[in-house]
Formats: C-alpha cells, structure tokens, sequence
C-alpha cells in the first residue's frame, strides 16, 4: 500500500503523546491522518499509530478506561492492519515493564527493561536524551533509504528486551547497545520518536505507510 491509496491513518489518543506532532509530520510527507479514541473509528483504520510519553501503568490503564484494548487487539493480531508503536507505545505493545505492575498489550515476546549501569560500564544519566545512531539488526522496511545515515532522537529510561532475537529490527548504543525497534509480521516498534527527527522521521514514516 503506498500513500496514494489514502490509506486511513489513526493515531490512538489514549491520553498519552505526542499527537500533534506525529500529525505534522505525516502531513509533511503528504499523508491524512486523525487523532482518534473512537473505537469504531479505529476499527476502519488501515494503519494504526500508538504514541505515548510517560508512565507504564498509566498508559496501560487509559487504555483500559477508555475501552480501546478489544479493537486494538483485533486491527493488531486479527484484522493485521500496520500498527506502530513509538516510544512508551512501543513498550506498552511488550508483555510488561519493571517501570509498573500492570500488563502489557504482549504483543512482542518482550520485556521493558530500565537503564542499569554497572561497573565497569560509566555511569550514564537517564533518561537517555538525543539525537543516537540507529542501525538495522536485520534487513527491514522501517529504514530503508537511510542506510547510509540513520540517526533518531530518544528520550527513554526503559528499552525492550525480546525474547525472540528475530523480532529485533533496530538497534542503537547507550553506554551498551539496546533494542531501538521490534517488528513481527505487520507489527512495528520504534523506542525513539521519528516524529521529532527531521528527515529521518519523514522517510521512517514513509516506509512505515508502505509496508
């Protein structure tokens, strides 16, 4: 599916991001998008986008209060529309975090870990704040066209640990290297926030409209 076709781009407001500017940044490249918590609305999504600046639990309850859970879980593992999880929607599509108790969506075999830092590693602030070198852990869509400088901007104290090494697309170094990007299938995941990363967020964006 290219941009083109119009696809039905929705970006999921549970409370919790970054909306407007993921907007602006899809306008950018010439796609329509709409910030939605209708569930019905998302429903008829073809590309689904999960944001999220914050705390594990509050963004997992938001999601529950707002009565989002079933259709999510449907246009992700049933109806397998794209779905993109950024930042903190990145770590709520995990089974869990060490940040809070409640579960996750589990929709990676993944884990949300924090940033621990133990000799002889230094001693690195956190939240892990700037602009990191993304590299590919296997050949996948999310970068194309940026193979020869693939640089985003993270604002992150947790990262996702997967137990499936072969869901590992992205990966950068902070202090050590981590897991910057999960996708299975037609689910995909980015720790970093492409919407704040210039001409690299555009063409992440663009590849994310053509999977």
């Amino acid at each position: 599916m290219t941009i083109d076709t119009a696809p039905v781009i929705r970006i999921v407001d549970y409370g919790q991001g970054n909306l407007g500017s993921i907007r602006n940044m899809l306008s950018r490249i010439g796609a329509r998008s709409e910030v939605s918590s209708d569930p019905d609305e998302i429903g008829r999504a073809t590309h689904l986008i999960l944001p999220g600046v914050g705390a594990f639990d509050r963004g997992m309850k938001a999601i529950a209060d707002r009565g989002l859970r079933e259709v999510l879980d449907q246009q992700a593992l049933e109806v397998r529309i794209p779905v993109l999880g950024i930042c903190l929607g990145a770590q709520l599509m995990t089974r869990g975090s060490e940040e809070g108790d409640l579960p996750g969506l589990g929709w990676f075999p993944a884990e949300t870990k924090r940033f621990v830092f133990e000799p002889p590693l230094p001693k690195l602030p956190t939240p892990n704040i700037g602009w990191r070198d993304v590299r590919a852990a296997k050949p996948n869509t999310l970068v194309s066209g940026l193979e020869d400088e693939c640089r985003f901007y993270f604002v992150h104290s947790y990262f996702m640990v997967s137990d499936d090494a072969a869901s590992v697309a992205l990966q950068s170094d902070y202090g050590y290297e981590f897991t910057a990007g999960l996708q299975r299938d037609n689910l995909f995941s980015a720790q970093f926030h492409p919407e704040k990363s210039h001409r690299f967020g555009m063409q992440f964006f663009r590849n994310f409209l053509n999977a």
